[in-house]
């Protein structure tokens, strides 16, 4: 290809493209995107022209980071993608000179080409628009510079091991071999050893070059967090309070050739950001909130508020699209320098172009100046997250006066083209001609009060999780008492509490408790419904998932709780005690409340359910657990936002094991597991509401006993032209939907589940999941089925209680023992009296009909954290079999003759067709499963112990 246009008339492009000349050679580009390496190098082999577009470096690139992984580059992208793809070996590649052709020249292609050979040697610039200081006291810097405005800050890192080690040659010695993750617009999480991105730095000649920015460098190489510290004025960070697995990411490092660097954006979640430079130059290019940059387009979901920037690298618009800014338009521009600190406030937009090789470290925060921004951003809804990044641009209908066409400035790159319009002109106070204010107070005004804010699903890009962000409210409550107004301010923005609030104090109010101290006024726990606790009692408010899902989660609560009362199962004494349930009900700005047992219609919701209500007994239990599984699976539709459900019961004693797991022993542990073993062992036997099909003999020797099998004549309750019969076709019907589209829900859940597993995972499964039931055929061709059980659901790390007790002598846990530091570090284990105890089970809104094995999963691998001492533990004091069907033989005998009767197998195809993503937590636990190539291996490593239980226990029984 000639790299300067012609100065011959023909033009090999008609011939060698045929219709497609028509085709801009930047489209031509996105469609050679679109396909596979092998059709690539089959399309190279059409013409001339063709072979030319196959072979360009930057769609070899973006091929390589189809597939996530250590990268290796092989001294070209395209050598480096056929060999990621499995395309070529090294040992038997030949190298082909490359063919060249004249009378072709694409202006598209030579830019690329010129930007990818560029020197940036004179491109820096110091305008003097951002201030330069030395030395600033933390007064100075709150009063004039926090949450205001950008600064250069210069002799902060002065002290730091850093401005001395983290050079490219230092570094490549002591972590040469350590993995780091790349920064790319990729969707797989791409890894590169040291040594190996060195090499690439060194030859590679990208437009958009790899560049080192990994927020988990300080677990791959601690001693690098030796090496600095987090500047003075800075260390005020309220993110603090919770721990490193809790907090988002927020501290990066980062190293980049020549030419790398980070396109235009605005920091997540609306944190604050600190950027110190340690070695090479950095060109900064800022703009104030709400001022989106020439040549960026701010696009916002709707649904759940996600805000996605489509912009050009940091150097193709420093080359097409700074020159064609007037004066006014351009942004505040720096050279950063090493040594130099510079400081991002919150919402501002910003641009950052490495002049020459960089390393530089960067830390995102939370403090009072941005705490309320931080909480708005993470509220649901989607206009006001548009807003605080794109000003007036995101407010739907919104005309400026000044607002016009600026398709001159559209980067020629992009492939869809799409005009794009300049932000209001901002004045140094930060309001526009349009009144346009980067104040908090402006911006919640497009929040979408109509929403949720408790429990509305959020985006899955959010800076920070739901639990998390709950969690975090509340350790700021207590923390930081000064602030408490600031903190109740933000936690009305994120998840409106004064609304909760007001429900709690009626409810308080008619049930004569007392009424909330100031320590009480923010909901606790993780959960998704507002639940707060008043002096020796819960508040539950239903929220999550709407009236009538609200409604149905009480309902099928009340309904478990009346059953271990009829029955007097020993589980009631690990289960809160209800004082009262009922309706919030929202009249004329006013609530009242109206109790309910859970029984009949009551008068409060029948106008809601005026045909059905007629029909119902005023002693049945109308909304409980069967008719809650049924309308789970037509959907919720009743809608009303007027009447809350809520539910009383008496606090019980300890501590919620999620938090005070790290000061567990490993006997505590132990002791733990078998305590869940007893309790869920209770909880599977209790009686369902079918009738007399099954009993409770508190009796009996609860270990020892069997669950009564069903007589032959049960076998006849059958759903027509089906074997499922009828106790078991909800729990069926429930998993023929989520065989449905598994494919499609776990592509979208993604990594860490590897890619092949996903491909394999319809073909592991078995063509009717109804056979995963606990149903059998017997000789004489009749099927045989035992009920389902009562499942709590949701038995995880935040429904669990244990409290501390002193033990009567000073015993020490084995040093080497066999719970791994997974569950517990051991920090309570040696030394010192006190233990932890067991106490409740708490949560039962998820409670469900099903099989006992789905309980078995959100406890191993959610509270025992995959450690297999710990699930044996467990099913030791299970002691029950997860089939309760009459010939216990069918499921042991000729053992490895069908996968159906493994019940390892069974508990597999429950995680992949589990409506939560648990088998994110299974690769996240075993890292090494990534690497795993049938779903065969993933299910013994997990699982292979429910085997060994079944096999056990089936002896035992025999014997």
């Amino acid at each position: 290809m000639s790299l300067s246009p012609p100065s011959v008339t023909f033009d090999r492009r008609v011939d060698a493209l045929g219709d497609l000349r028509i085709l801009p050679d930047d489209t031509i580009c996105a469609i050679l995107d679109l396909l596979s390496p092998t059709d690539l190098g089959r399309l190279s082999c059409v013409s001339s022209v063709m072979y030319i577009f196959c072979n360009e470096e930057p769609l070899w690139m973006n091929k390589c980071f189809s597939i996530g992984g250590s990268l290796e580059y092989k001294g070209s992208w395209k050598k480096t993608a056929l060999s990621r793809h499995n395309l070529c070996k090294d040992s038997t590649e030949t190298y082909h000179k490359p063919l060249q052709f004249d009378g072709f020249f694409s202006f598209y292609l030579y830019k690329r080409w010129y930007r990818c050979h560029t020197s940036l040697t004179s491109f820096s610039l110091d305008t003097g628009d951002l201030e330069r200081i030395e030395d600033l006291s933390q007064d100075d810097f709150s009063l004039n510079y926090d949450g205001k405005k950008p600064i250069l800050l210069t002799g902060l890192a002065e002290t730091w091991p850093a401005r001395k080690k983290w050079t490219i040659e230092q570094l490549v010695k002591i972590y040469g071999d350590s993995f780091f993750r790349i920064s790319q617009k990729s969707p797989k999480k791409i890894m590169m050893k040291f040594k190996d991105y060195v090499s690439y730095m060194q030859v590679q000649h990208d437009e958009d070059p790899l560049y080192i920015f990994d927020d988990k460098f300080g677990e791959t190489a601690p001693s690098l967090l030796e090496d600095y510290e987090v500047p003075h004025l800075f260390k005020d960070d309220f993110f603090n309070l919770l721990s490193h697995e809790q907090r988002p990411p927020f501290r990066w490092l980062i190293i980049g050739p020549e030419r790398s660097g980070a396109s235009w954006h605005v920091d997540p979640g609306l944190t604050t950001a600190w950027n110190t430079l340690l070695c090479g130059r950095k060109r900064w290019a800022l703009y104030p909130p709400g001022r989106v940059p020439a040549g960026v387009t701010v696009h916002v979901n709707e649904v759940d508020g996600d805000v996605n920037i489509e912009s050009p690298t940091s150097l193709q618009w420093w080359l097409d699209i700074y020159p064609q800014l007037s004066d006014e338009d351009k942004p505040i521009e720096c050279t950063q320098l090493p040594g130099e600190t510079i400081y991002v406030p919150t919402g501002w937009w910003h641009c950052i172009l490495n002049l020459e090789t960089t390393v530089a470290v960067t830390q995102n925060y939370v403090n009072e100046s941005n705490f309320e921004f931080v909480c708005l951003d993470l509220a649901p809804g989607h206009c006001h997250k548009g807003v605080s990044r794109a000003g007036f641009l995101a407010v739907p209908g919104h005309q400026t006066e000044n607002a016009q066409s600026s398709d001159s400035l559209n980067h020629p790159d992009m492939t869809r083209k799409e005009k794009r319009l300049k932000s209001p002109t901002e004045f140094s106070d930060g309001t526009t001609n349009q009144y346009f204010s980067y104040d908090i107070e402006f911006l919640s005004q497009y929040l979408d009060e109509e929403r949720n804010h408790y429990c509305s699903v959020w985006s899955p890009n959010i800076y920070i999780r739901q639990r998390e962000m709950r969690e975090w409210l509340c350790k700021l409550w207590v923390a930081k008492p000064d602030i408490r107004e600031l903190i109740w301010k933000g936690a009305c923005l994120a998840i409106n509490v004064e609304k909760w609030r007001n429900c709690l104090h009626e409810v308080c109010l008619n049930h004569k408790l007392p009424a909330p101290s100031d320590d009480e006024k923010l909901p606790v726990g993780t959960g998704s419904n507002p639940v707060f606790v008043v002096s020796d009692n819960v508040v539950k408010i239903y929220a999550e998932g709407g009236f009538e899902s609200a409604l149905h989660c009480l309902g099928a609560e009340l309904e478990f709780y009346n059953l271990l009362q009829m029955y007097d199962s020993p589980l009631r004494e690990h289960v809160p005690e209800i004082i009262a349930s009922g309706f919030l009900v929202l009249e004329n700005g006013l609530h009242r409340t109206i109790p309910w047992d859970g029984r009949g219609v009551p008068g409060a919701i029948s106008e809601l359910y005026r045909d059905s209500s007629r029909e119902i007994s005023v002693d049945s239990f109308t909304f409980g657990v069967l008719r809650k599984m049924q309308t789970e699976l037509k959907g919720f539709d009743t809608s009303c936002k007027t009447i809350w459900p809520y539910l009383v019961t008496k606090r019980c004693k300890g501590d919620i094991f999620g938090k005070i797991r790290e000061k567990l022993s490993e006997e505590d542990a132990l002791n733990l597991a078998s305590f869940l073993g007893v309790q869920v062992r209770l909880l599977h036997q209790l009686p369902l509401p079918f009738g007399n099909k099954t009993h409770f003999d508190i009796n009996q020797t609860m270990l020892n006993k069997r669950p009564r099998e069903f007589d032959a004549e049960d076998s006849g309750d059958l759903v027509e032209g089906s074997h499922i019969p009828l106790e078991w076709k909800l729990v069926a019907d429930s998993l023929i939907a989520s065989r449905r589209n598994v494919r499609r829900r776990l592509e979208q859940w993604g990594d860490p589940i590897p890619a092949a597993l996903i491909e394999k995972a319809e073909e592991y499964l078995p063509n009717d999941v109804t056979d995963l039931l606990d149903i059998v055929k017997d000789d004489h061709g009749s099927y045989t089925s035992s009920s389902p059980s009562f499942i709590h659901s949701d038995i995880m790390d935040d429904n669990i209680l244990m409290k501390p007790v002193s033990s009567s002598c000073d015993k020490h846990a084995p040093e080497d023992g066999p719970v791994k530091n997974r569950l517990n570090s051991l920090s309570n284990g040696h030394g010192g009296n006190q233990k932890w105890i067991p106490t409740h089970i708490i949560d039962f809104s998820d409670v469900s009909i099903g099989d006992p094995l789905l309980d078995i999963i959100p406890l191993y691998l959610d509270v025992l954290r995959g450690e297999r001492p710990l699930l044996k533990k467990f099913l030791e004091s299970y002691a029950l079999p997860f089939s309760k069907v009459k010939d216990q033989d069918a499921l042991t005998n000729n053992f490895q003759e069908s996968k159906l009767k493994r019940i390892s197998y069974r508990a597999m195809c429950y995680c992949i067709l589990h409506d939560d993503n648990v088998l994110g937590a299974i690769f996240s636990l075993w890292e090494e499963l990534k690497a795993a190539t049938s779903w065969e291996a993933v299910e013994e490593t997990v699982w292979g112990e429910l085997n060994y239980y079944l096999k056990s226990l089936s002896k035992h029984l025999t014997d």
